[in-house]
């Protein structure tokens, strides 16, 4: 039987596994653009989970654990990757409902309602992918999960999870040609693999963070503050000082007199410091011998309880504190960005808030979530401007009082078109068909470099060599950002242009942007406008809009 106390363990473990191979994963990207976080969106949604369960009594119900992961992991789902992980545990904890703790068929039913509503929320599934390898790991669970115990059906779905994965590149060309499995179904099985690790060892994989080998010590920490030793966990990393030969056995040793839940780490050049106490002034005025602090964290244990009960209803405190001294409206707007030209681009347009984030750096459901319970209006228009980031957003429709209209906007240009053709004295339906056919129409160029060797449409393509790509398509390879724009620019302007936006980003100058500027208007439709708009936005050299 698999209890609640493990469930609690088996997710501290797989955050650990998955965050020790993340990088190997966001490696595992096909294509050369700089989108390969597939590794990181994972770690970072199930690391939320973690944070969120170490607390847990040992006599938690698995029901009780299994809610308590999938509602973190909804809010921190970061990246389709993210979103999709989060789906396949909120099918788990309905298989997990009413349990106190589960048998053998009960995991493996919990596993195909994962798999189900992961299918369910991706309009087009495609096998080969995270979602093939989480529905034969069910599958295979539900064969066995007759006459075999819950540490054994789990066993057989990581296995038969493995198989699924090694197989993805004969269901997928791209994975074929790169020579790789799915980035996807393999942070999945990471994941799957460091809850096996409890489920059948006892053993929580350990990551590479104090907090991380200290979490099986923390999560024996009770929320009644009477039952508490020491009020104060306090966490340090100090930064050695150079030439010291201070043992920090001598650190630890004083750390046991004042407190308990001690955990010393001696890495070279800095120690990771953790300990309950009440005495966290004499904690940090005896590690101070040692070297200079690069990070303290204090909390305050008894209050532990309340604080996440606060945190649980702070946003809409402070939404309710602003909407006393703020005029409500019928619409507001958030958006998703990268780079202060943007930001106050989109406010300029009337974006009442945005969400920095983007490609590489793909926002939490959360994050999407505070700014649209910030934003003073009754429906919120949500403009995530990126492919990976809508399905995040869609997520947060359910977790407010709010109405929230997520238009799925693939691009920045895409994303201000919607804005521009909003009108205040139209309806809400009517505003919501406007902006998605007013993003349909505008047509995106976007420069950006090449992450790694590949082959694109037959050519050889360097690591460090721009690429141009036309509505998301890489159909240009040049070695200067400003040729590879007017290449890609050129291929989508049409006799009816009117208006090309240039919106430069780091790396580039606002001469370079000039000087595109005249390349473009000498190539333009007579009376087209070329606009400059400095973005600041990263990864991207040049993003040009087309309408």
């Amino acid at each position: 039987m698999i209890t609640g106390a493990m469930l609690r363990d088996a997710v501290i473990s797989a955050a650990n596994n998955i965050g020790n191979y993340r990088t190997q994963v966001d490696e595992l990207n096909v294509f050369p653009v700089p989108d390969g976080d597939t590794g990181t969106n994972m770690s970072m949604t199930i690391s939320n989970a973690a944070k969120e369960v170490r607390f847990i009594e040992d006599n938690a119900s698995i029901e009780q654990v299994a809610k308590i992961v999938s509602s973190s992991l909804l809010r921190g789902a970061r990246g389709n990757s993210g979103v999709i992980l989060s789906l396949i545990f909120r099918g788990f904890e309905k298989g997990l409902s009413g349990c106190y703790e589960a048998a053998g068929p009960t995991i493996a039913t919990a596993l195909r309602l994962g798999a189900e509503q992961a299918y369910k929320a991706v309009m087009k599934p495609v096998e080969g992918t995270i979602l093939t390898v989480i529905r034969v790991a069910a599958e295979e669970a539900e064969k066995a999960a007759g006459g075999a115990s819950a540490e054994k059906v789990w066993e057989i779905a990581c296995e038969a999870a493995k198989r699924a994965l090694a197989d993805t590149p004969n269901l997928l060309p791209a994975l074929k040609k790169a020579k790789v499995v799915d980035s996807g179904g393999q942070g999945l099985v990471y994941i799957m693999e460091g809850m096996r690790s409890v489920f059948s060892d006892n053993v929580i994989i350990e990551g590479d963070t104090v907090e991380t080998q200290a979490a099986a010590v923390i999560r024996d920490v009770i929320h009644a503050e009477e039952h508490i030793k020491y009020g104060y966990c306090t966490e340090l990393l100090i930064s050695k000082k150079p030439g010291s030969f201070l043992d920090s056995l001598l650190l630890r040793a004083y750390l046991e007199t004042i407190g308990d839940s001690v955990v010393v780490v001696d890495d070279d050049d800095v120690i990771k410091v953790h300990v309950h106490t009440d005495e966290p002034g004499s904690v940090l005025t005896k590690a101070r011998e040692y070297g200079e602090f690069e990070n303290v964290k204090i909390d305050n244990m008894r209050r532990q309880h309340r604080n996440i009960v606060w945190g649980a209803n702070q946003h809409r405190e402070d939404l309710h504190t602003h909407e006393e001294d703020v005029e409500i409206k019928d619409f507001g707007f958030v958006a998703v960005a990268a780079g202060e030209g943007l930001k106050e681009l989109f406010q300029s347009l009337g974006v009442d808030g945005v969400v920095s984030g983007g490609q590489t750096m793909n926002p939490s459901t959360e994050d999407i979530l505070n700014e649209i319970n910030r934003t003073p209006a009754n429906t919120v228009f949500v403009l995530p401007n990126n492919k990976n980031i809508i399905l995040t957003a869609e997520q947060s429709v359910s977790l407010t009082s709010k109405k929230v209209r997520v238009i799925p906007t693939k691009s920045i240009p895409e994303g201000i078109a919607a804005m521009l053709a909003f009108d205040p004295d139209l309806d809400e339906e009517t505003n919501h068909l406007n902006l998605n056919k007013a993003a349909g129409q505008v047509q995106t160029a976007q420069v950006t470099f090449a992450a790694r060797d590949s082959v694109v449409n037959g050519q050889n393509v360097k690591k460090g060599q721009m690429l141009g790509m036309e509505n998301g398509k890489i159909t240009v390879v040049d070695n200067d950002a400003v040729s590879a724009a007017l290449k890609t620019t050129r291929h989508l302007m049409k006799k009816n242009t009117s208006v090309v936006t240039i919106i430069y980003g780091e790396g580039v100058t606002e001469e370079d942007a000039e000087r595109l500027k005249k390349q473009i208007e000498s190539k333009a439709p007579s009376g087209a406008e070329v606009v400059i708009v400095n973005g600041g936005q990263p990864v991207y050299y040049f993003i040009v809009s087309i309408e």
